[in-house]
């Protein structure tokens, strides 16, 4: 196996069905000597979810829902 010149491996069909590595899933590498170990990433929160802690507060004004619906309907 090969790194392309972006760094990127392809993981064998084989390891990824035994590891439980679907499309999509969070890994993390850990480094132990010159040993790279790669592991499914610890449970993180859904992506839906960050964005949300990620905005929260963020807002610089306070609008009903009225007037976000002008907003969004250009009136």
């Amino acid at each position: 196996m090969r790194i392309t010149s972006k760094g990127q491996v392809t993981i064998p069909i084989e390891v990824r069905q035994k590891a439980g590595l679907l499309p999509d899933t969070e890994v993390e590498f850990v480094v132990r000597g010159n040993t790279v170990i790669l592991k499914k990433a610890q449970k993180t929160p859904r992506r839906g979810r960050r964005l949300l802690t990620i905005m929260r507060g963020k807002a610089s004004k306070r609008l009903g829902t009225d007037e976000i619906m002008a907003l969004t309907r250009g009136n």
